[in-house]
C-alpha cells in the first residue's frame, strides 16, 4: 500500500484507530491501578478496555477481509464478512466484558479486600475519561456527519456500517462505566464498605450486557440480510416507472452485500408489443441510469414479468 493509500485508509477508519489507541493506553493504566489498590471496579474497567481494544482489531480485520474482490465462490464479494465480525464483537462484549465484570464484582462483594489509598484510581479514571472522551467525540462527529436529516436512533437502526455505531456504543458504555467506577471507589471509602466497589463492578457488567444484546441484534439483522434504505428503493422505482415502455413496476427487492454495496432485483411489466432487441437495450439504459443515480448499486437484475403473474409490492412512500 502506498503512503497515499495508507493515509486514506487511516482517515477512512479514524474512528476505529482512535478508539484502539485510547483503549490500549487506558487498559494498561487501569490494570496498574487495580494491582496497586485492589479495586474491583478498576480491574473490571481494565478488562472492559482490553475487550474494547480487541474489538477494534477484529473490526479492522473484518473491514480488510470484506474488501476482497468477488470470485467464483462468492460472486457478490465478501462485504458481509464485516457483519460476521461485528457479531463476534457483540458476543465478546457479552461473554468477556459483561461476564468478567459481574463475576469480579460478585467475588468482591462476597469476599471484599481491605480499602487502600484511592488516589491512583482517581488519577487513572481522569486520564481514562480524557482519552475515552476524545475517542467518543471522534465517533460522534463521524456518525453525525453521515446521518443527514435522520434522528440519531433512526440512523443507528438504518446504518449498514457496524464499525461506526459499535464504536459509538462502546465509547458511550465506557464513559458510563468510568462514572460508575469513580462512584464505586468514592462510596466504598466514604461509607468504609469495600463491597460497594463490587456493586459498581456488577453495574458496569449489566451495562455492557445491555449494549452487547443490542449490538448482537443489529449485527444479526445485517448477517441475515437487510434491504436498502427506503429512499434508495423509491429512487430505483422512479427510474423504472417513468419509462413509457413499462406499464407497471411489480416489485423492487434489495439486499446489502456490504455497507456500501446493494444488490437489487426488479420485476416490471413491459408493453406487449416491445421487441426483444429493444427490451434488451432498454434494460441496459435503465441499468446505466441507476448506477449513475445510486452508486451503491453494484448488482442489478431486471426481470420482465406480467403483473398478473408477479408478486406485487407496494411502492415505498
Amino acid at each position: 500500500m502506498t503512503n497515499r493509500g495508507q493515509a486514506a485508509h487511516f482517515k477512512e477508519n479514524i474512528v476505529l484507530y482512535g478508539a484502539l489507541l485510547a483503549n490500549v493506553g487506558i487498559a494498561i493504566a487501569k490494570f496498574v491501578a487495580a494491582a496497586i489498590t485492589g479495586s474491583s471496579s478498576m480491574l473490571t474497567e481494565g478488562v472492559h478496555s482490553l475487550v474494547d481494544s480487541g474489538n477494534q482489531i477484529l473490526l479492522l480485520y473484518g473491514q480488510h477481509k470484506a474488501k476482497r474482490p468477488p470470485d467464483a465462490a462468492h460472486p457478490f464479494g465478501y462485504g458481509r464478512e464485516l457483519y460476521f465480525w461485528a457479531f463476534v464483537v457483540a458476543i465478546l462484549i457479552f461473554a468477556v466484558g459483561a461476564g468478567v465484570s459481574i463475576y469480579e464484582g460478585w467475588l468482591h462483594i462476597a469476599d471484599p479486600e481491605p480499602l487502600r489509598d484511592p488516589t491512583i484510581n482517581y488519577v487513572v479514571l481522569a486520564i481514562a475519561v480524557l482519552l475515552e472522551g476524545t475517542s467518543w467525540t471522534i465517533a460522534v462527529r463521524e456518525f453525525d456527519g453521515k446521518r443527514g436529516a435522520s434522528s440519531w436512533w433512526q440512523s443507528i437502526r438504518r446504518s449498514k456500517d457496524p464499525a461506526g455505531f459499535i464504536v459509538l456504543f462502546e465509547d458511550s458504555a465506557a464513559l458510563a462505566g468510568l462514572a460508575l467506577a469513580a462512584l464505586g471507589v468514592w462510596a466504598s471509602h466514604y461509607f468504609t464498605d469495600p463491597r460497594i466497589d463490587g456493586v459498581a463492578s456488577v453495574a458496569i457488567g449489566l451495562i455492557l450486557a445491555g449494549v452487547a444484546i443490542f449490538l448482537a441484534r443489529e449485527a444479526k439483522g445485517l448477517l441475515i440480510g437487510e434491504s436498502a434504505d427506503a429512499a434508495i428503493i423509491a429512487r430505483v422505482w422512479d427510474i423504472v416507472e417513468k419509462r413509457p415502455q413499462i406499464t407497471s413496476v411489480n416489485h423492487v427487492r434489495t439486499i446489502h452485500t456490504a455497507p456500501d454495496a446493494v444488490f437489487v432485483a426488479i420485476s416490471a411489466d413491459f408493453t406487449d408489443d416491445l421487441p426483444m432487441g429493444e427490451a434488451e437495450q432498454l434494460i441496459e439504459e435503465i441499468e446505466r441510469e441507476m448506477r449513475k443515480a445510486v452508486p451503491e448499486l453494484t448488482s442489478i437484475y431486471i426481470r420482465p414479468e406480467k403483473r398478473a403473474d408477479a408478486v406485487v409490492q407496494k411502492r415505498p412512500s
